[in-house]
């Protein structure tokens, strides 16, 4: 992998991170979905094992949640946004 592809790999992440804080302080998304999303982020962010499984981990874990009947439609907008961006990094 080259230089240029780990820093935007990186950039990526990060961003996806954040957006993930975003849903996890937003109390109007159910504590579920907020735990889901934690571990996530923990998958993601894992300091060991290659960026392409962490990926899949958090995205199998925010699969899960995306079609929670009690998920507001903002949060659920922001979970499809934030598996797009993933799947984005696994490419």
């Amino acid at each position: 992998m080259e230089k240029n592809d780990e820093k935007r790999i990186a950039a990526l992440i990060d961003d996806i991170t954040k957006k993930m804080e975003m849903l996890i302080g937003d109390t109007s998304v159910p504590k579920n979905v907020r735990s889901a999303v934690v571990e996530a982020k923990n998958k993601l962010n894992a300091a060991s094992g290659d960026y392409t499984v962490r990926v899949s981990g958090a995205i199998y874990n925010l699969d899960e949640v995306s079609n929670d009947i009690n998920l507001p439609p903002q949060a659920r907008t922001m979970i499809w946004n934030i598996l797009s961006l993933l799947e984005s990094v696994k490419e």
